[in-house]
């Protein structure tokens, strides 16, 4: 019931940046799309943080992204880009996770050099994977993929680790490797952000995170389109926004004993059902309704 959209290939060979905002489940990438962006960014984090109330500390595996994904990609027809943390092993598991992925509907998978137990991008003690090894695992995905349409993109997190120059000889090998998008995690100022492109720019799309409170400088989409960027995700906005309404929600409804205070917060009954298209699912089944081809019997 949803309308498709250009590939994300073709939404990254045009002019304007692609904003991906963060989702975590399908509820929350139907209303993405509703709202009118034309690709989505499945979070890690997000689906730790609102499935299993988990840091983003490397606790959930490629199953459980795998069968989240696949609820997502059957209700929605939006390009998904998913995150794929390590590879959730060695170039042997990439391999298996990029089948996964592809063959549920993603359009992207984003691979990162952490070492396991990997965590969020801008937790502190971090720890990476020898870049050759990395290497080897983005090989691994290129080779892997069954349509040049699913991206590759590779994120290195050494600037917390190694430093901002031997983050860009990651890239650059990552990039030699074949990936399609580089996401070079958590620059720390406006110096380094055009440094990244003025590096890469020229030569393959480059991926802003925009953390809410993180170590990269928060800019909007233009911003970032000045700057040279060609995908900025917002991975875990939603979720940020998310836990602090249902605090208030749920504050509210001990203080009050009732939602009435809440109301108009809130869709009601009939704007939810509206939102998540109800009258059309009702509509589609009774066109299927056994009243309609008569009896057998």
């Amino acid at each position: 019931m949803s309308a498709s959209h250009p590939t994300l290939r073709s939404q990254l060979a045009g002019d304007e940046l692609v904003v991906a905002p963060g989702i975590y489940d399908a509820l929350s990438a139907l209303i993405a799309s509703q709202a009118g962006f034309g690709t989505l960014y499945l979070s890690g984090a997000s689906i730790a943080y609102t499935r299993y109330g988990m840091p983003d500390i490397g606790l959930i595996g490629m199953a459980e992204v795998a069968d989240t994904l696949t609820a997502i990609t059957d209700r929605v027809a939006t390009p998904v880009i998913v995150d794929g943390d390590t590879g959730f092993g060695n170039a042997l598991n990439v391999i298996r996770t990029v089948r996964s992925f592809e063959r549920c509907g993603a359009q992207a998978i984003q691979l990162e050099d952490q070492a396991m137990p990997k965590r969020c991008g801008h937790l502190a003690g971090k720890t990476l994977v020898p870049a050759a090894d990395m290497v080897g695992k983005v090989k691994a995905a290129v080779d892997t993929r069954g349509n040049e349409d699913f991206l590759i993109i590779a994120r290195t997190d050494a600037i917390a680790v190694e430093g901002y120059e031997p983050a860009l000889e990651r890239a650059e090998r990552y990039l030699e490797a074949g990936a399609d998008v580089l996401f070079i995690e958590a620059p720390r100022n406006r110096a380094q952000m055009d440094g990244i492109v003025a590096r890469f720019g020229a030569r393959v799309p480059l991926l802003a995170n925009m953390v809410e409170g993180g170590h990269t400088p928060l800019h909007d989409a233009a911003t970032l389109q000045e700057i040279g960027f060609k995908l900025a995700i917002f991975p875990g906005g939603t979720v940020r926004a998310l836990s602090r309404l249902l605090g208030e929600y749920y504050g509210s409804l001990k203080a009050h004993g009732g939602t009435g205070p809440f109301l108009d917060r809130m869709n009601l009954f009939d704007s939810l059902n509206q939102l998540i298209e109800t009258p059309a699912f009702l509509a589609r089944g009774k066109a299927y309704d056994g009243s309609n081809f008569g009896d057998d019997a």
